[in-house]
C-alpha cells in the first residue's frame, strides 16, 4: 500500500522546519544538514525522505553524495493556501484593534 504524505503534517513538525529553513539558503548534503541537529542521521535522513515525499525537497546525486534543494514550487503552493487565512486573522485583528481604540479613551 503507497501511503500520500500530507505536506502539512511535514511542515507540523520542528526539526522538518528547520531543515527546510537551512536548505532555503543553500543546497546541502545530508551530512551537513544533519550535523546542524542533536539528532542520529538516520533520523535526519527519514525527516529528508518525508520532506522529498512531499516535494518540499528534491535531490539531486552528485557522485556519492546526495544534494538536498529547497522547492520553491512547493512552498509557494503553501503559501498560497494560507494567504486566505492570513487575510482573515488580519482583517479581524484589525477590527479588534479599532474597538479596542473606542476603549483607550
Amino acid at each position: 500500500m503507497n501511503l500520500r504524505r500530507d505536506v502539512f503534517q511535514a511542515i507540523a513538525d520542528p526539526t522538518r522546519r528547520a531543515i527546510l529553513m537551512l536548505v532555503a539558503t543553500q543546497s546541502m548534503t545530508a551530512g551537513a544538514i544533519a550535523s546542524n541537529f542533536d539528532t542520529a542521521r538516520p533520523t535526519v535522513s527519514r525527516h529528508l525522505q518525508i520532506l522529498t515525499e512531499c516535494e518540499l525537497l528534491s535531490q539531486e546525486q552528485n557522485g556519492r553524495e546526495m544534494i538536498y534543494h529547497l522547492n520553491p514550487n512547493k512552498m509557494k503552493e503553501i503559501a498560497n493556501f494560507i494567504e486566505p487565512f492570513r487575510k482573515m486573522w488580519d482583517d479581524r485583528f484589525n477590527t479588534l484593534e479599532s474597538v479596542m481604540k473606542n476603549y483607550k479613551a
